[in-house]
């Protein structure tokens, strides 16, 4: 049992408030729901909902070489990304093993900040560092100068535009603009990981509390309702979106995991590129599986590390699974070998508990929201 005590988000006392269900989650201590979880998703998905991500790791990168030791250190090309715009990527170890998935966004010309998840920003933290070396830039860990609020959902724009003189319009998704949010300075960006239209909002710590207020009472009349870690998980499952330790760990590529377009070979090098290089070449359907989705025939609920079977044998493993709310069956990621991943494919069943229960397999994502 770990001796090390929890951390707290600037908002845990609210959460507390509201009736939130704690739970350790990589070392913090997070809302898991305030209520049904499942009203939770419907509501992101039809109204809005509101986020705490506080435990999301901030670094920022700063210097002349900012941008040369983000595209040393990462495996996307970041000194493409124009001033104001944000892009998703990973970080990999020599072997190509991804170490994880971040956002990078470019505050300035020569000011970057990497958002990793919060199992990770330590690891990211550490090989940032050190890849840093050579070069003239500053790595700063700034996990502690943020809390970070998220509001998702179709009504989230109308929500925050009550709020904001900041062009939103404008803005668009994977980009970032400095602002104020009921009189709170904030970096504004249209990123998320529900599937739905939203925004997340970098501020001070200590301006969380008021503007997370300010939000529940701009969403008053619209459904806004707090939501927790539970429905963010079937959100981002539903919209096939990977997770670090499901669908992404070190003992894969991104090329395995299906997402070898962040690779970009043309802007030099980089940590892991031969590695990288050689896993692009076998990405054809050639390695040893394949990320699909599943939907089940039944009512059963798959789990992270249940086999996926076909023709008597074991051809794969769920890396998630839930119920979905927006579909009404049971849904999984899996991998699985690559001569059984073509959708609807028969035969396909996931062992839950020693029964077979029948799986259609699906290309991902499951759910995809209308433009």
């Amino acid at each position: 049992m770990s001796s090390t005590p929890l951390r707290h988000t600037a908002l845990d006392a609210l959460h507390r408030s509201l009736g939130a269900t704690m739970t350790d989650f990589a070392g913090w201590d997070m809302p898991l729901r305030y209520g049904s979880e499942r009203d939770e998703h419907i509501a992101v998905r039809t109204k809005a909902g509101l986020f705490d991500l506080s435990h999301m790791g901030e670094i920022t990168v700063t210097g002349p070489q900012a941008d040369a030791l983000l595209d040393f250190a990462l495996v996307g090309n970041i000194a493409s990304v124009g001033v104001g715009r944000a892009r998703y990527t990973m970080i990999c170890r020599p072997d190509g093993g991804i170490l994880d998935d971040l956002i990078v966004y470019r505050l300035g010309e020569t000011e970057f900040m990497v958002v990793a998840n919060a199992s990770n920003a330590q690891v990211v933290l550490d090989a940032l560092t050190e890849r840093a070396a050579d070069f003239d830039a500053e790595v700063r860990d700034d996990r502690d100068a943020y809390a970070l609020i998220a509001v998702q959902g179709p009504e989230s724009p109308g929500i925050l535009a009550s709020l904001t003189d900041a062009d939103l319009d404008g803005l668009k998704y994977y980009a970032g603009l400095p602002g104020t949010v009921a009189g709170v300075p904030a970096l504004i960006a249209r990123t998320g990981y529900t599937g739905e239209d939203g925004f997340e909002l970098f501020v001070k710590p200590e301006h969380a509390v008021e503007l997370w207020q300010a939000l529940t009472k701009a969403g008053e009349g619209v459904g806004l309702i707090p939501c927790g870690l539970s429905c963010r998980d079937t959100l981002r499952l539903e919209a096939g979106m990977p997770l670090y330790g499901h669908e992404l760990s070190s003992e894969l590529t991104p090329y395995d995991a299906g997402l070898g377009r962040v690779v970009k070979f043309d802007k030099g090098d980089f940590v892991g590129r031969a590695a990288l290089r050689e896993a692009s070449e076998h990405s054809n359907h050639e390695g040893p599986r394949v990320l699909v989705g599943l939907i089940a025939e039944g009512r059963r609920v798959p789990r992270a590390g249940y086999a996926v079977v076909a023709e008597g044998k074991v051809i794969g493993e769920v890396t998630s699974g839930a119920p979905s709310p927006t579909l009404g069956k049971p849904i999984a990621m899996a991998y699985i070998e690559p001569m059984y991943s073509a959708p609807g494919t028969e035969g396909v069943a996931v062992d839950i508990r020693g029964s077979h229960e029948a799986y259609e397999v699906v290309a991902l994502p499951f759910y995809k929201r209308r433009k």
